[in-house]
């Protein structure tokens, strides 16, 4: 019972009434004086149900959907690796599951905050890291700013950012958002940047940096990186680490030691915590020394006091989301890395490269690779070669019907009907052998039987959609 539960006693309140609801400080003591009057019934239509009956049909309706739960989730560029039950089971602990943001502040909470930023620091060489954003975009968004506000604090006028074509395609979006114009690399043949299209770039005096994912969304490693952050950092830029891709970096190779200043993480991708569905999703900032000025306030800092949370910073972009962030995703992305250890992280790379690899040799047999190089966590096929017209899509909208989610098709843009694939480190050989029989039956009924394809799927509850009317004429209701 705390103070406030004591006055209430005291005074003879019950404690039922401490929790009431206000009256009302909109005009109008009526709902017709509030509320249209088509929104007002008399009766409320709500069918009368049984339990069972809702229960089947909510049952039935989770066995359609497909989840890393059901199967392989083949989406390149989006890490979609399965989530460990003991995260849920830590989390769940009603000492995490019952706290408040509003309460007094908690000593436990705020040193699992320190000791994962120190952890995430461990792994990406960052010197500092915020826990505020809420996801990958919103992280790219947060370390833009703090990109802008560390030119403006020196006076200087930077409105360019860089962006290879190989990046994320939310990389763009960030950097307008942020008040930035884009200037856009194309890569050569190798995949990579072109150091001399870097350089002229660079020597207009004008650019802020460079925004890069490494390895890119070809699933290749610019094995030039350090000449890139060397370009970058010669000319007075900064250089932005996209960290949608790092899960096969994971002990192998830190972001800080391929020449980068500033880094987002993916928690709900790299760290297992749960992916999709519009949420939830973490994507905390790390940086160097020199940035840490610029981080979002408040920050924790640990002190001969103990752990404490520092608001006062002149210099800081601000507050960019209540509280510390997604705590349940953060919580779950600690339990993970505590769970694995710095060995358990560093082979979590390891076989996603192989897996990764594993598929790609397979699959070229038969599927056109445009970047024949060995990749990493991820690798880009095309419908180039692919007979009787038969479409990317048309693969995509046939693998339903053999049970699998799909792969991410169409991008990235530099790959004509492309075909990207990512496998994880979760897979095992026998899930990746399945998957590779089933693409390469597709293959094989492109050749002989072609109307199969151009008509599937035809094993799901909807069948092809028409998606130029599905786009423009969408149907939102019954």
């Amino acid at each position: 019972m705390d103070n406030n539960d004591s006055l209430i006693l005291e005074k003879g309140v019950d404690r039922a009434q401490k929790n009431f609801i206000p009256k009302m400080d909109v005009k109008g003591e009526k709902l017709e004086d509030i509320l249209p009057k088509n929104l007002l019934r008399d009766v409320l239509p709500i069918p009368d149900v049984p339990e069972m009956e809702i229960v089947r049909h909510y049952v039935k309706l989770s066995t359609m959907n497909y989840g890393v739960d059901s199967g392989i989730y083949p989406l390149g560029s989006c890490t979609m690796k399965y989530n460990p039950k003991i995260n849920e089971i830590v989390v769940r602990l009603t000492e995490f599951s019952q706290i408040h943001p509003l309460q007094d502040e908690s000593e436990g909470s705020l040193e699992l905050l320190y000791n994962i930023s120190i952890m995430l620091g461990e792994i990406t060489g960052m010197d500092g890291f915020t826990l505020q954003p809420a996801a990958g975009a919103h992280g790219e968004l947060v370390g833009l700013l703090i990109i802008k506000k560390y030119f403006e604090t020196k006076g200087i006028i930077r409105d360019k950012i860089i962006v290879p074509d190989s990046a994320h395609g939310t990389n763009p979006a960030s950097a307008k958002m942020a008040g930035f114009s884009i200037i856009e690399l194309q890569s050569n043949e190798y995949g990579e940047v072109p150091l001399d299209h870097l350089e002229f770039a660079m020597q207009q005096g004008d650019v802020a940096g460079i925004m890069l994912t490494n390895p890119n969304t070809l699933g290749v490693f610019d094995r030039q990186i350090k000449d890139i952050t060397r370009i970058i950092h010669k000319h007075g830029g900064l250089c932005y680490y996209d960290g949608a891709n790092l899960n096969p970096m994971l002990g192998v190779c830190r972001p800080r030691d391929m020449g980068f200043d500033i880094v987002h993480l993916n928690l709900h991708k790299t760290f297992s915590t749960p992916h999709g569905g519009g949420g939830p999703g973490s994507g905390p900032i790390g940086v160097i020394n020199e940035l840490i000025p610029f981080l979002p306030k408040p920050c924790i800092i640990s002190t001969d006091g103990g752990i404490v949370c520092e608001q006062n910073n002149d210099k800081s972009i601000g507050r960019i989301k209540a509280f510390w962030g997604n705590f349940g995703i953060i919580l779950r992305a600690y339990t993970y890395i505590l769970s694995l250890g710095a060995e358990g992280l560093k082979r979590v790379g390891q076989i996603a490269v192989l897996n990764a690899n594993y598929l790609k040799c397979l699959l070229q047999k038969k599927y056109e690779l445009p970047y024949n190089r060995m990749c990493q966590h991820e690798f880009v096929l095309s419908d180039k070669n692919l007979p009787n017209d038969i479409t990317t899509e048309d693969v995509a909208k046939r693998i339903l019907d053999y049970g699998y989610y799909a792969p991410t098709i169409y991008f990235p843009l530099i790959v004509n009907g492309a075909i990207m694939i990512e496998p994880t480190e979760t897979e095992s050989k026998y899930s990746l052998d399945k998957f590779v029989e089933a693409m390469l039956k597709i293959y094989d009924e492109a050749l002989n039987n072609p109307e199969i394809l151009k008509t599937a799927p035809h094993n799901t509850s909807i069948g092809r959609l028409d998606a130029v009317i599905a786009a423009r004429k969408p149907i939102l209701h019954d």
